[in-house]
């Protein structure tokens, strides 16, 4: 009878990615912003008074409308593709001229003894297979190749319903977990969950065919929710990192929930800790400030922590998801394990012996990715960061020693300072400091010291006056102009009186892009200006740069991964919840998308549509530019519980037939060789 599993059921806010409610800073109203910042004559020339004019009622609008030209189109010169067309078919789709090819999907064996997927794979087999959930990724060349280099990927979480065979006929939904009929957990399906997050560093090779595929190697790693880690920074040795694993507040166990990523400019990766949130349970009404800022509590989504009763002698891996204080002391329980999670991870892609670092002075939240800055000799290293949540905010970190190429290494990311943006009204901004003593952050605001704004940097982005933006998420700086690009995905909890500046519309489900010049092009700069580049909608309430309604041929919405290649394309990536894809104001859209974008015009046009409910997410090319690398995490998604019992799944992407569906990577090459995008 205890073999049986019945569905444990996912708290519907974790499943709709919400965070505790709160209330944001006020924001002024966006006719003012817009008043202050454009003079009539602006506005009637188009550009973003014909986006507010759609959006904004009817006495602004009536204005705008009445005298506004839109642009012409601008023939971009970077976009020489013909856009695709919106889809919802279960597959991959790319313009006229080029194809695609599925590798490394989720359970390809890439180390160890090599063992074959299926559903049966044990938690041990996940260690040494690809994880699930592909993300953020890069290609580090070998030797400058464009035919062979390393491929390193984030795995963000994993889909218990897909990844045992004992799941099948059972109502479970993506977010819910199987539980045995007592209501604990087994333990080998959480093992295996576990080693289906974090990181895979695997070595490609391109065949003269021009077919990409894995190599055996020393090289290929698993980093999973196991893997030791070490943290520095102003955190390390601090008594909240202290846990019974590691009574000195150095060590910790596993990485999870990577979404984004960064690449340093001394060739290593980092891996962004997202929703950790969801893998920890805090019971009773006395929640620090660290967690309760962070939405731990009574409830969390995967509920590790209850195969503890089923582990014996494994019993601590699973029961440090417990945050509850259970002893007399920190040294002999996991109420402070939380406090591990939500930093920066750097790896060595090219020492699989080396330990991870969770480099603590880049503030704790929900890190969706790093982005840099050129680095440049004797100057400051800087790099972007944004916490994926509502009414969240957009981080940078300037470190204190400069940069030299032949000493450079992550101890630059140490010692610096974070600050966090404020966007004001007339269209300028701002860098407020996060450190003891400035913007508010004092003892007896509960930031006495520099340990206890990292610890609870979003605590101190509240005090400090920070702007609260609509779910920032990947950044991406202009290799031409050094402009920075953030996403902001959506926000249907934005009121008519929180509407404004870079978040301008109440209910916002479709998202936007917002750039900024940093003061002198210096992105060490205490100031910069800022502009909308791009407002996420259909044909009646999308935007482009330029102020022009979106089409057939680019409309999008909630816009997320973002990245730049060199020639200046800006590819954007969308993520429309599994549970929304085709739905209501989605429903125009289709399939989740990439495109390209042309920085200067403005023009926008679709590249790719991906299968049925998948985000579309990771984005590099070779350094020849001739092959372009992109994720596809959690085909299927959007099956109901209902269906899912039936054995009716709406994706088996990318085998077809009766095939579970896997998340992989999609390798995208021009038929003639040529620049993808170009």
């Amino acid at each position: 009878m205890n073999d049986r599993i019945i569905p444990g059921i996912a708290d519907p806010s974790f499943a709709a990615n919400e965070e505790p409610r709160r209330a944001p800073v006020s924001q002024p109203d966006f006719q003012a912003v817009i008043a202050a910042r454009y003079p009539r004559r602006d506005i009637l020339r188009g550009g973003i008074g014909l986006a507010v004019a759609s959006l904004f009622g009817a006495g602004l609008s009536g204005m705008a409308l009445a005298g506004a030209r839109v642009p012409g189109p601008r023939k971009s010169n970077l976009l020489g593709f013909e856009p695709v067309p919106v889809s919802r078919a279960d597959t991959a789709v790319v313009p006229e001229g080029y194809r695609v090819q599925v590798l490394l999907p989720w359970g390809e064996p890439i180390s160890g003894d090599y063992p074959a997927f299926g559903q049966h794979n044990s938690g041990a087999d996940q260690a040494t297979q690809m994880g699930s959930h592909h993300d953020g990724m890069h290609f580090f060349p070998l030797a400058g190749s464009s035919s062979e280099g390393l491929l390193v990927l984030n795995h963000e979480y994993a889909e218990p319903r897909l990844m045992h065979a004992a799941a099948a006929g059972v109502a479970l939904a993506s977010y819910d977990v199987p539980l045995k009929v007592d209501g604990s957990r087994d333990p080998g399906q959480v093992l295996k969950e576990m080693n289906a997050h974090g990181v895979s560093v695997v070595r490609i090779r391109r065949g003269e065919n021009g077919h990409w595929e894995l190599v055996r190697d020393a090289l290929n790693r698993r980093i999973t929710g196991l893997t030791p880690m070490a943290f520095s920074g102003p955190l390390r040795g601090d008594p909240r990192l202290q846990t019974r694993f590691s009574p000195e507040g150095t060590l910790g166990r596993g990485t999870l929930n990577n979404c984004s990523h960064g690449v340093t400019p001394w060739g290593t990766y980092l891996a962004c800790e997202e929703n950790w949130r969801y893998y920890f349970v805090h019971e009773g009404s006395d929640v620090p400030a660290s967690l309760s800022r962070y939405g731990v509590g009574p409830m969390n989504a995967w509920r590790w922590h209850l195969a503890a009763a089923n582990a014996g002698t494994e019993a601590d891996i699973y029961a440090r998801f417990d945050a509850t204080p259970r002893a007399n002391s920190p040294h002999q329980d996991y109420r402070n394990e939380p406090h591990g999670f939500g930093w920066v991870v750097e790896l060595d892609p090219f020492n699989p012996a080396s330990v991870p670092v969770k480099r603590t002075h880049l503030g704790r939240f929900a890190h969706e990715g790093v982005v840099f800055a050129p680095a440049q000799e004797g100057k400051p290293v800087v790099l972007y960061s944004g916490d994926d949540s509502v009414f969240e905010y957009i981080y940078k970190f300037v470190s204190t020693r400069p940069y030299h190429p032949a000493s450079a290494d992550g101890s630059l990311l140490d010692d610096g300072t974070l600050y966090a943006a404020r966007f004001n009204e007339d269209g300028t901004g701002e860098w407020r400091a996060l450190a003891p003593g400035v913007n508010g952050l004092t003892a007896d605001k509960g930031f006495a010291t520099l340990a206890d704004i990292l610890l609870n940097t979003r605590g101190a982005a509240d005090v400090a006056g920070a702007t609260p933006m609509d779910r920032p998420e990947w950044g991406a700086i202009d290799p031409g102009t050094g402009h920075v690009y953030f996403t902001l995905t959506k926000n249907t909890r934005r009121t008519e009186q929180q509407a404004g500046g870079p978040n301008p519309r109440a209910g916002n489900h479709a998202g936007q892009i917002v750039r900024w010049r940093e003061a002198g092009d210096d992105h060490a700069a205490m100031g910069f200006t800022w502009e909308l580049f791009l407002l996420g909608g259909d044909t009646e309430t999308g935007r482009d740069l330029q102020g022009r309604a979106l089409t057939d041929a680019n409309l999008l919405s909630n816009p997320d991964g973002l990245w730049f290649d060199a020639d200046r394309r800006l590819w954007i990536q969308t993520d429309i919840s599994d549970l929304e894809l085709n739905q209501g104001p989605y429903q125009p859209m289709g399939n989740n998308m990439m495109l390209a974008a042309d920085p200067d015009s403005g023009e926008v046009r679709r590249f790719f549509t991906g299968p049925a409910g998948a985000e579309i997410t990771g984005c590099v090319t070779t350094p020849d530019q001739t092959t372009i690398f992109i994720n596809i995490q959690h085909p299927g998604g959007s099956t109901t519980a209902k269906d899912f019992a039936r054995g009716k799944l709406d994706s088996h992407w990318p085998q077809g037939g009766s095939a579970v569906p896997r998340s992989a990577t999609v390798v995208i090459t021009r038929i003639d060789g040529g620049k993808i995008g170009a």
